[in-house]
């Protein structure tokens, strides 16, 4: 896929009905040769919409007005270029433990619960959020974490008795220029996305989980092997593998297989791929929710929404 396409499809199939600053951003970045130009001279995984139009809001540049953040990327691009190289698009979207939270609960009680790509790790608290999936509330909050579910299994809040996570670039959220990152990578209109952050950010300060700087295949035995034995060891991961050679998956897919406990998956099915998959809900982008190598349900990107299709 060229930058052009790929700028188009995140307009069409991500932003769309989400942000329509980023839609609108988006389809005007596809059609600009300039910006094209300049975004193909980045590596090729730094070229995605969410790191630009991330790196862009940290340094306080505009957004709303395509004409604007134009003016501003190519007067600004040799920050912006050093910008990009060094950062990731570490979107650490608590939200996303709502879809995590009906496959928690049918693991055997205490998880040990261990993040690859962990960023800053505000999804290892799991059991401190609330969450309302329609008029079932769970838990209390803040953040409560709202969710449209369909086919629900039961659920309730797992018991974390250990959490830890693994990252090439760890953050910490009371670091300000870390947590100003995190805020640049929520979307414009995401406020909601924004005050939960902050909640969240607020509960890992106060009991900060262990975030390990490594690698998801060599260094994660290592640090499963620090969890306690009497709890249930789940390792988990929510829209991280794209950014990981398919090489490196494969190696992972087998390192994590071997590890006593379970492995939960949150992302997209062309990247984690599935055979027998039923049709997504909608022409969104979703991802794959699977067990164990078992697909369960599909999940839209913010944990905004699930939609069961595995029997219970």
């Amino acid at each position: 896929m060229t930058v052009a396409e790929t700028y188009a499809a995140f307009a069409a199939r991500e932003a769309r009905g989400v942000s329509p600053t980023y839609e609108r951003l988006s389809e005007a970045v596809s059609r600009d040769r300039e910006l094209l130009a300049l975004i193909e001279t980045l590596p090729v995984d730094k070229r995605q919409p969410n790191l630009l139009f991330g790196v862009v809001r940290f340094l306080r540049g505009p957004v709303h007005d395509p004409a604007d953040f134009r003016d501003f990327v190519t007067e600004n691009w040799p920050e912006i270029d050093r910008q990009a190289r060094r950062r990731a698009t570490q979107t650490n979207e608590c939200g996303r433990c709502a879809v995590l939270l009906p496959v928690l609960s049918m693991l055997p009680q205490p998880l040990a619960l261990l993040e690859v790509g962990a960023s800053a790790g505000l999804c290892l608290y799991p059991d401190r959020y609330g969450y309302r999936y329609g008029d079932q509330r769970i838990g209390g909050g803040p953040p409560v974490l709202e969710c449209a579910a369909s086919g629900l299994p039961p659920v309730r809040l797992p018991d974390v008795v250990w959490r830890g996570g693994l990252d090439l670039n760890p953050l910490d959220v009371t670091d300000p220029a870390d947590l100003g990152w995190l805020d640049a990578l929520i979307w414009p209109e995401n406020d909601h996305r924004r005050a939960r952050l902050h909640a969240a950010a607020a509960i890992a300060a106060a009991d900060p989980p262990r975030l390990v700087r490594g690698d998801l295949v060599d260094d994660l035995p290592a640090l499963a092997a620090k969890t306690p034995p009497n709890a249930t060891l789940v390792v988990f991961h929510t829209s991280v593998l794209y950014q990981v050679p398919e090489p490196r998956r494969r190696a992972f897919a087998e390192v994590v297989r071997a590890l006593p406990g379970h492995w939960i998956a949150n992302e997209d099915p062309h990247v984690l791929p599935y055979e027998g998959l039923p049709e997504p809900p909608s022409g969104a982008l979703h991802s794959v929710l699977a067990l164990d190598g078992r697909p369960l349900a599909w999940t839209l990107p913010h944990g905004q929404a699930l939609a069961w299709f595995a029997d219970h």
